[in-house]
């Protein structure tokens, strides 16, 4: 008995489905989550940052999605391995701190030679990261190599800190209530002292007095 071909091809689509399905429920599967959030708590020491920005770059910064540390060959992004070393020397004018920063808010402005650009700008999205991340990030890089100094009361030419509440306004700068983080206040030069009035002239013989003086 001869089975019709459009019955020969569904009963192998079926069996081929079933297969494929044992075979998928074999395999262990892994639940995909967006990355968790890091609190950045106000009180983190520097090696504090450490841990987080190792944290942050596995994670919500995606940085090993095209970095690496510690190997060699075709890569896509520069390899870390060292980086601190190496960050005070790439670009004339800039220490390790200003070089990482630059990395990361305006990541075009140096490519290090023998690779493409295409890093994102790390903190917009679709990354986001935050100016407070970013500093922990740099703490991190200065580990690779180096001795971290960062804090999350470091500023650069993207980012300038809050004042801490309460604390005194610079010399000759008033408060400014609409000052934004990384905006440079205006220079205000501090107001000239009163010069003190000038003597009254001695008061000649048969002259009337001056306006506003006492005669003698």
């Amino acid at each position: 008995m001869t089975i019709p071909l459009v019955p020969r091809i569904g009963g192998l689509v079926l069996a081929t489905t079933f297969f494929y399905s044992y075979v998928g429920q074999m395999v262990p599967q892994n639940e995909v989550t967006p990355p968790q959030e890091t609190v950045i708590r106000a009180d983190l020491t520097t090696e504090d940052m450490v841990t987080v920005g190792r944290e942050i770059m596995d994670g919500k910064g995606l940085c090993f999605t095209c970095h690496t540390i510690g190997r060699t060959g075709a890569l896509r992004f520069p390899d870390l391995a060292g980086v601190a070393g190496r960050a005070a020397e790439r670009v004339p004018g800039l220490n390790d701190v200003e070089y990482f920063a630059q990395t990361m808010y305006d990541p075009n402005a140096f490519i290090v030679p023998g690779f493409n650009p295409g890093m994102p700008v790390i903190n917009r999205a679709p990354i986001g990261l935050t100016d407070q991340e970013i500093l922990c990030v740099m703490a991190y890089l200065q580990s690779l190599g180096g001795t971290p100094t960062v804090t999350l009361q470091t500023a650069h030419r993207y980012y300038t800190p809050p004042a801490a509440p309460g604390a005194a306004p610079a010399p000759g700068a008033p408060p400014d209530q609409n000052a934004k983080p990384g905006e440079a206040l205006p220079l205000t030069a501090t107001p000239a002292q009163k010069a003190p009035a000038a003597p009254a002239p001695p008061a000649v013989p048969g002259n009337a007095p001056a306006t506003g003086t006492v005669p003698r």
